[in-house]
């Protein structure tokens, strides 16, 4: 199944969501398959072609892929905490790379992977619809500001437009009482609150999932309740 974890915005968290969704999947995967299952459990691509986030590597990435000099599979890095599919962080990468193969290198990923989390870029460019036209469901990131809710309702209309199942919006960074209900009334889709977390922004500065460094904290229990939230998605 494939996932585009989206935003309207830089700086929301988007791509710490993502990275640690697909631990928790991950994770979840085990438990249902008793440590073994036909294909792997998930992998997440840093699929923002032009400010990659999440953790780099040596070796071929996005990048590379997407200008046929890898093929996707080469690109990928099992070695870490999350299984994942880097992103280079050059110009002259990005404007080598071709996003129109972005669908056949998420399709070539699912054919081995269960989970294909595809942290998306923020804002309404074309590389933005890509994922969200490949996706089988979307799960949305804001935080509280009205200016950020105001970007993710815009990305929102465009995940309509190319009929990209919302499964969930995530509140991240919310504050001691979230407005979730307020929140799911206005994007038509259930919502579900990060609290704010100063262990889950050190774990991702890391490079680690907060389930590693934290577990039963508030933040990580939210983020189990989002995975059990997109897992049910998929039986949708």
């Amino acid at each position: 199944m494939i996932v585009a974890v989206t935003g309207g915005k830089g700086g929301v968290g988007k791509s710490t969501i993502a990275y640690n969704l697909a631990a928790e999947l991950n994770a979840l995967e085990r438990t249902d398959s008793g440590d073994s299952f036909a294909n792997a459990g998930s992998i997440v691509v840093d699929g923002d072609l032009g400010m990659a986030d999440l953790p780099s590597s040596h070796g071929p990435d996005l990048h590379d892929v997407l200008a046929d000099r890898a093929d996707p599979h080469e690109a990928v890095r099992e070695d870490g905490p999350v299984t994942l599919v880097p992103c280079g962080r050059t110009l002259a990468g990005a404007r080598s790379a071709d996003l129109q193969g972005l669908t056949d290198v998420f399709a070539a990923l699912e054919r081995t992977y269960r989970w294909v989390i595809v942290d998306s870029p923020a804002g309404m460019h074309a590389d933005v619809g890509l994922p969200l036209a490949a996706a089988d469901a979307a799960v949305l990131v804001t935080t509280p500001e009205g200016a950020a809710l105001a970007d993710a309702l815009r990305v929102r209309a465009l995940a309509r437009e190319l009929d990209a199942g919302l499964c969930r919006v995530v509140l991240n960074r919310a504050g001691s009482n979230p407005v979730t209900g307020a929140v799911a009334d206005r994007f038509g889709a259930p919502a579900v609150a990060i609290p704010e977390s100063e262990t889950l922004a050190t774990a991702q500065a890391h490079g680690q999932p907060l389930r590693n460094t934290a577990p039963d904290t508030p933040a990580e229990n939210s983020l189990e309740s989002l995975a059990d939230a997109v897992y049910s998605c998929s039986s949708v």
